[in-house]
């Protein structure tokens, strides 16, 4: 038996052995760098300059007016993941109050140096009519950009992002940064699915309370925002989780103050017992 066990440990070790010269000699392809880093209150470069849908050269600080802005860093040819991300803010625009043009720009900036005005005319005439708000085309920026321009940006907002030579394609984290009307970055939320709550507090914070109903400030009184998570939590719900952790502790101290001095014993009085 135990020459049995030997031999089948032995074996596993060749073979996991195996594995790894195969795998060196191989070269397994190493994962791409992506990450996204929460930059709050970081100052986008202003003075980069970017190509606008007639090819004419923009600089950011020229297209940012005194209103917040979207900032979506995605690829015109991107197979999946922009897509959804586009999507995901389109539908979470169409549910907002606020109108893009009046209350808040778009700027959509491709990752890919090497995309076309004419895709990116493209891509912005189908996101606009999908918004199906009336007046809002001027109000999205699609630009793109010398690698140095993209990567400015990307930095300035903590976004990472990798070319892959293999599948030709980009490795990049999905999300949307919310800008100041001055180009700092307010908010950031993850993913491709944007909650309307969310979108709506971060523009108003963005915009410094200028936007939004008297009702839409008070309740966001109620809200915090969660940079691990990306979105806004119920401040009320955390002031009660923390007063009841605290009402807990309490009574734990006086439970235990109690037992160290001896809780008094009741005994019969004397005096009465022989009463009737």
């Amino acid at each position: 038996m135990k020459s049995a066990l030997q031999t089948l440990i032995l074996a596993g070790s060749l073979s996991l052995g195996l594995c790894s010269l195969s795998s060196a000699q191989i070269g397994a392809p190493e994962l791409p760098e992506v990450d996204w880093t929460q930059n709050l209150g970081a100052q986008l470069p202003l003075e980069t300059s970017f190509l606008d849908l007639e090819d004419r050269p923009v600089k950011l600080g020229d297209l940012l007016r005194e209103r917040p802005a979207i900032l979506a860093l995605v690829y015109f040819e991107c197979p999946m993941l922009c897509d959804l991300v586009m999507n995901g803010l389109v539908s979470s625009m169409r549910s907002l109050s606020f109108d893009a043009g009046d209350e808040f720009d778009v700027f959509v900036i491709s990752i890919d140096p090497e995309e076309s005005a004419e895709l990116a005319r493209t891509q912005r005439d189908g996101y606009v009519e999908r918004y199906g708000r009336e007046g809002s085309q001027d109000a999205w920026h699609f630009l793109r950009g010398e690698e140095s321009a993209i990567d400015a940006v990307a930095d300035s907002v903590g976004y990472q992002y990798t070319y892959v030579k293999e599948t030709g394609e980009f490795a990049h984290p999905a999300g949307i940064t919310i800008l100041t009307p001055g180009g700092q970055v307010a908010r950031i939320l993850y993913g491709n699915q944007f909650g309307s709550r969310d979108l709506k507090f971060s523009l108003m914070e963005a915009a410094g309370g200028t936007i939004g109903s008297p009702m839409d400030k008070i309740i966001l009184r109620c809200f915090h925002y969660d940079p691990s998570r990306g979105e806004y939590g119920f401040a009320i719900m955390r002031s009660l989780q923390i007063s009841g952790s605290a009402l807990v502790a309490f009574l734990v101290f006086i439970i235990v103050r109690m037992v160290r001095r001896g809780t008094p014993t009741l005994t019969p009085d004397a005096g009465g017992a022989g009463q009737s």
